[in-house]
């Protein structure tokens, strides 16, 4: 791909005339080409030595001006003048006292499909009389490239394919590579030299000699691609002659080579990684002095000092270090400081520091009586109440770990998960732990001991535990106190479920800094409403959220702040998944960033809970920013390629985390623990390869990309499509299946999950039951919306799944009795008696909100009709889709939908009828226990 236009800048002598430049080219044009838009001469003076920067400023405005549409060549000449010319004429003289005669620039500037860079300085020699024009023959172009010629440039390909390769993280690179023209004459005219293209296969095990090796291929016709070399062409470096090959840039990255000068970078395009030319000029000079069986991954573009550099930047070192510490001591120390203070609210109930390590105590004797001993573990299914936290500190006070089993799982689920653990026993009634003996003291344990083990999503059907120690929780507290201004006078919120490792930010953040924890119990968190309610009365200082969760919330705040109720929310604290800031602007225009701080924390649960944090601003909710931060202090982030080197600044790689937060593996699994926590290659301590793409900016920033695997995070939960896959697998039903999530852009509640199953001989190709055992072995957030049945999986040539062949998958259930247009019409009495199949209720009109409600119900859930016996979650419905629909029926008049209702009757037609009685007997009853 040939410049749009190239330009030379020709110093002529002083006795060089307008009039015979213009008779010169007149001639020579006359000669090549037919008189139709023939070049002419134009004359410009330039008041200025032709050494000064105003000199040197027409230059460049003059050589980066594009032809006219259709002209080949444009000639113009600049004749300093260095000011006022004395009257009767004679010579200039400048500032300086230098006396100059008529001395004055050629600026030739060409059409790169009309002249290439050759043909543009046989313009040049003619016009300077070291060539008569009649040895210039005029050629249609373009000649076919010498594919074997180009050597120099080839290799300034390959270096540069090699950088730009780990820039990008990408195991092939094309660059357009400048090549002559394959017999080309010596004083041809034309646009006949070419550009040709070097396909680099950067793949692992690949040598220096094979990419050597590399042909040069003409250009496809896929276009050219995004990064290229251009040559300066024969004249640069001549005597009085300067050439200018691109002043508009071909390529995303453009890089001049040639005979003479360095390697030279043109200004990339926006958004396009700059690459560093000494990196380039590194890579090429290794290139020249290894073997030919040296691996590619043996090419650094980086030297010490730089790798150095990069590990420095995602290192923060710890304000003050102390000695590790035990959760329950600090606890303890806080309890003895402030007895009486309050620590735990639960409904109308609070305890203070001092009954609330009563109350553990109590419990830890229990677990002592009952046989728990230091290093067990210990299973907690408790609602999130104070008798949960009470029955944490317990199990740290009797020197065990802690495995949160969520009541709202599946019961399946959480006995899957306690035998995977090897829990001594699960906590389901504290009761259980009263009015036992005091258990004998015992020497303290170390801070290097569990504290608690959370399951995450694992690809092999089977949950993995992490094991977290005592210490990682306090230095994550301590990391964050100072900055954070944690202190005795915040209150928090418990919002997340105890198996989730925000929650153990949330808890322990309070209760080891003098603060009060306020815990949110299941329908409150899943009502903004309420739970905005409930953050005004109990003046909660520091919020902790996952941006799905606050997207609501933000949204109950913009209704209820006009009303005068308002927030005394100082932190908030987001994380958990990916942060879209955008949203932000709302929030901002009533709690100003001086007033209430937003901060997106990056985490892990093998690292736990946070690993970065960075303050959400005005300025990046406008832009769209998706840095989350720099590392708290203790902790490190590296991005590294395959092989484990820093990645060179701003490229993508796989974020390594090292520091206090790492965690001492998985319970039970020595494979992956060996696998995925690595010995710090650089010092002592280990890293933990998160799987999770970034890169590390030059403020020491991170940008999270998302995932180099198939992990996927729904409602803050890191799923693995390969777990769901292998409990399908499980079912005798079931011969194969597949599992594929889509949805999301940014809009948590859209995430679906969608099952493909081949039934097994004589199963028959029902997937409700399929479904149904699903839903009893995997969480709520992990459910298949859909099943679907095939006769069998497509597969690529290679045998494996190919996603893009598989059908659209079925409705989540198709609806049983649909109302049509007519249908509704009749049951509000404008088109005959009513459908016997829809209940009164269904009326659009006064008799009942059911038809308005079907309608939100079709919006939000994007299915095309609903019937009165459809189930809200058997149509795909979620938590995040319920809060939707509350909102939408507010705002279109009708009463509102309490998510604990659509528990209590997830029907529309139940719905409706139970939201045309008064609210005290809609919320009758109890509530199942699973969850959505």
């Amino acid at each position: 791909m040939p410049p749009s236009h190239h330009a030379l800048t020709v110093r002529l002598p002083p006795a060089a005339s307008a009039p015979a430049l213009a008779a010169a080219l007149t001639a020579a044009a006359g000669l090549w080409w037919p008189a139709r838009r023939r070049p002419r001469l134009w004359t410009q003076d330039v008041p200025a030595p032709p050494g000064s920067a105003a000199a040197a400023r027409r230059r460049a405005v003059e050589t980066g001006r594009p032809l006219a549409p259709g002209h080949r060549l444009r000639a113009v000449l600049l004749r300093y003048t260095g000011g006022e010319r004395p009257k009767g004429g004679g010579p200039v003289a400048t500032a300086d006292g230098e006396r100059q005669e008529g001395v004055g620039d050629l600026v030739l500037t060409a059409d790169g499909d009309a002249l290439d860079a050759r043909s543009l300085w046989l313009v040049a020699r003619v016009l300077r009389g070291e060539l008569a024009p009649d040895a210039v023959t005029p050629l249609d172009g373009p000649l076919p490239p010498d594919l074997g010629a180009g050597g120099a440039a080839r290799r300034w390909a390959a270096a540069l394919a090699v950088t730009v390769g780990r820039y990008e993280g990408a195991a092939s690179v094309r660059v357009a590579v400048p090549v002559p023209a394959l017999g080309r004459p010596p004083y041809a005219l034309g646009a006949l030299d070419g550009y040709a293209v070097f396909a680099a296969d950067l793949s692992p095990g690949r040598t220096v000699g094979e990419l050597l090796a590399t042909p040069l291929r003409p250009p496809v016709g896929d276009g050219p691609p995004p990064l290229g070399l251009v040559d300066r062409g024969p004249a640069d470096g001549e005597d009085g002659v300067t050439a200018h090959p691109c002043p508009r840039p071909p390529y995303a990255r453009t890089y001049l080579t040639g005979a003479v000068g360095p390697l030279t970078a043109l200004p990339p395009d926006p958004g396009a990684v700059p690459v560093p030319v000494g990196q380039v000029e590194r890579v090429r000079a290794r290139l020249a002095d290894v073997s030919p069986t040296t691996p590619l991954s043996a090419l650094d573009p980086l030297d010490a000092a730089q790798r150095a550099a990069r590990l420095a930047l995602g290192t923060t070192a710890p304000a003050a270090p102390t000695a590790p510490r035990r959760i329950e001591a600090l606890f303890a120390e806080q309890a003895a400081a402030r007895p009486d203070a309050p620590a735990l609210t639960c409904g109308d109930a609070t305890l203070s520091y001092a009954r609330l390590d009563d109350r553990a105590r109590e419990l830890a004797d229990g677990l002592y009586a009952l046989g728990v001993r230091p290093g067990d573990l210990v299973g907690l299914c408790l609602p999130r109440s104070a008798d949960l936290v009470a029955a944490m500190l317990a199990v740290l006070r009797a020197g065990a770990a802690y495995v949160p089993l969520d009541p709202e799982h599946p019961a399946e689920l959480r006995e899957r998960t306690a035998r995977d653990a090897g829990v001594r026993l699960t906590v389901e009634d504290p009761a259980r732990l009263t009015g036992h003996p005091p258990r004998p003291a015992e020497e303290a344990a170390s801070p290097s001991a569990p504290a608690y083990v959370i399951h995450t999503s694992g690809s092999t059907g089977r949950p993995k535990g992490v094991l977290v120690p005592h210490a990682n929780v306090v230095a994550l507290v301590e990391a964050t106190r100072g900055d954070f201004g944690l202190g005795p006078g915040d209150t928090w919120t418990c919002f997340h479920s105890a198996a989730f490792d925000f929650s153990v930010w949330e808890i322990w953040g309070p209760l080891l800094t003098g603060g009060r924890l306020v815990v949110v119990d299941h329908w409150t968190a899943r009502s903004p409403e309420d739970f905005r309610a409930l953050l005004v009365r109990e003046r909660v200082s520091v919020l902790s959220q996952t941006p799905s969760a606050f997207t609501q919330l933000a949204a109950a705040d913009r209704a209820e702040a006009a009303r005068g109720s308002a927030l005394a929310v100082r932190l908030v604290v987001l994380g958990g998944e990916p942060l879209d800031a955008r949203p932000l602007l709302d929030w901002f225009d009533r709690h100003p960033e001086d007033r209430c701080r937003l901060v997106n924390m990056y985490g892990i649960t093998e690292t736990t809970v946070h690993v970065t944090a960075g303050a959400v601003t005005r300025g990046q909710a406008l832009s769209g920013s998706r840095s989350v931060g720099r590392p708290l202090p203790g902790w490190s982030v590296r991005v590294v390629d395959a092989h484990g080197r820093p990645v060179p600044p701003g490229a993508p790689g796989e974020i390594v985390v090292g520091g206090a937060g790492v965690a001492l593996g998985y319970l039970h699994r020595p494979e992956l623990t060996a696998a995925r926590f690595v010995p710090d290659p650089r010092g002592p301590g280990r890293l933990y390869r998160s799987g999770d793409l970034g890169r590390l900016l030059p403020d020491g920033s991170l940008e999270h990309l998302g995932r180099i695997d198939d992990q996927v995070k729904v409602r803050g939960f890191r799923v693995e499509p390969g777990e769901i896959r292998h409990v399908l697998l499980e079912d005798p039903a079931v011969a194969a299946a597949a599992v594929t999530v889509t949805g999301g852009d940014g809009d948590a509640a859209s995430v679906r999950i969608d099952a493909y199953v081949v039934p097994a001989p004589g199963a028959g190709e029902d997937t409700g039951p399929v479904r149904e055992r699903a839903a009893r072995l995997l969480p709520p957030h992990m459910a298949p919306t859909t099943v679907t049945a095939l006769p069998a999986l497509p597969l690529t040539a290679n045998g494996k799944l190919d996603p893009a062949r598989l059908p659209a998958p079925g409705e989540p259930r198709p609806p049983r009795t649909p109302p049509t247009a007519a249908t509704l019409r009749k049951a509000a009495g404008t088109g005959g008696p009513a459908d016997p199949a829809v209940p009164a209720s269904l009326s659009p009109g006064p008799a009942g909100p059911a038809a308005a409600l079907a309608a939100i119900w079709q919006e939000v859930l994007g299915v095309e009709a609903v019937g009165p016996e459809d189930d809200f979650w058997d149509l795909g419905g979620n938590s995040l889709y319920a809060i939707r629909i509350a909102a939408l029926a507010r705002e279109r008049g009708l009463p509102g939908v309490p998510l604990r209702q659509l528990y209590l009757t997830p029907t529309l037609g139940a719905l409706s009828e139970a939201l045309a009685v008064p609210p005290d007997a809609a919320s009758s009853g109890s509530a199942p226990a699973s969850g959505a």
